[in-house]
């Protein structure tokens, strides 16, 4: 099944239909807000760090969390991720081993997110904190991937990310919009925003909403780009066929044209979505008319699990499709203001928000 966001989430002004779920919208808020508020909170003796965004759907967690690992480990402090495992069917805790778990038992981003460092997948998420100190004693800090809207964790650091394409749509919470919780609630548990761009791409009007009530909260808005790394750089001039299931596939088209590749065929895919052997053959097929290199994500590429057939159109996809790996990069001055809200939260010295 593609799980794809109402369009008019994203359009312009609200519509008739974002109109009559206004009401809905409100108690999703205060539902949202009653979470985010909880009492009782579990503290954990290490810092928690949570990478997550206002809306519904991808915004580029995932990346930022992997960049925040990375400046963790450069401060020398092990990293332990935690993730709810979203589309997987394990509970958890769990600590993944992307030798012998597969996206459908933990979910393709824990697989991302352990191929750096130790990830624990936990439903229960103070469970999972539990865990990931049980099963990586050395680890000096917890990185949340998603979870802003959950309060059963206390948290020395979030982060929210917004997709500029996308920004937060319409400004409406779900299911009138893609918001979570209002924006301005939302904006009282941050710490930092995070603006993720391909460089390439289009800028949503609502960005402006986010820079002036994050403006008026007191929150710094960062900018980040994502870039393709270098073996990527080859695929220039090439013709390419790319599909890509993550939250707003035109990200990925904008990646690939932002080096110079000749996209003659756009696959854009559900969010997670898994594929099977009939769209694995679709793909091939279309690629061998086209004449071109099948391209995709690293997280479309680790859902490509062959089933009992190992000769099979979907291994036979996993073989030949080209991985475009992407790196979260920014500018010296947001990357330091990164790196001292970090270092302040793993020596203690930097004051919750």
């Amino acid at each position: 099944m593609r799980l794809k966001s109402p369009s008019w989430w994203y359009g312009g002004e609200p519509g008739a239909v974002a109109r009559v779920l206004g009401p809905l919208g409100r108690v999703h808020h205060l539902l949202a807000r009653r979470r985010m508020r909880a009492s009782g909170a579990f503290r954990a003796p290490v810092p928690v760090i949570c990478v997550g965004n206002f809306t519904a759907g991808g915004a580029g967690k995932t990346p930022v969390a992997r960049f925040i690992a990375e400046e963790i480990a450069g401060l020398d402090v092990q990293p332990v991720f935690l993730t709810r495992g979203y589309r997987g069917q394990a509970r958890g805790p769990l600590l993944v081993d992307p030798a012998m778990h597969g996206a459908g038992e933990v979910g393709d981003e824990a697989l991302l997110l352990a191929a750096d460092e130790p990830t624990v997948v936990a439903r229960d998420r103070v469970a999972g904190a539990k865990h990931a100190l049980t099963v990586v004693p050395r680890a000096g800090a917890i990185i949340m991937d998603d979870g802003l809207q959950n309060g059963a964790v206390a948290k020395s650091l979030s982060i929210a990310v917004v997709d500029a394409g996308a920004g937060v749509g319409n400004g409406l919470v779900m299911p009138a919009g893609p918001l979570r919780a209002d924006l301005s609630f939302q904006l009282e548990h941050v710490d930092a925003v995070i603006v993720l761009s391909t460089g390439a791409g289009r800028v949503h009007r609502s960005l402006e909403q986010v820079r002036a009530e994050a403006k008026g909260a007191g929150v710094p808005v960062l900018e980040a780009m994502l870039e393709p790394n270098a073996p990527a750089r080859f695929l220039s001039g090439r013709r390419v066929v790319a599909f890509a299931g993550i939250g707003r596939p035109e990200k990925f088209f904008e990646t690939l044209e932002g080096i110079g590749a000749e996209i003659v065929a756009r696959v854009p895919r559900g969010d997670h979505e898994p594929m099977g052997e009939k769209e694995a053959a679709g793909l091939l097929d279309l690629a061998g008319r086209h004449d071109a290199l099948l391209v995709t994500t690293q997280k479309d590429h680790v859902r490509l699990m062959p089933g009992i057939d190992a000769g099979g159109a979907l291994a036979r996809l996993r073989e030949r499709a080209v991985v475009v790996a992407v790196d979260v990069v920014m500018a010296r001055g947001d990357r330091q203001t990164v790196v001292d809200r970090l270092a302040g939260v793993l020596t203690g010295t930097a004051a919750r928000v």
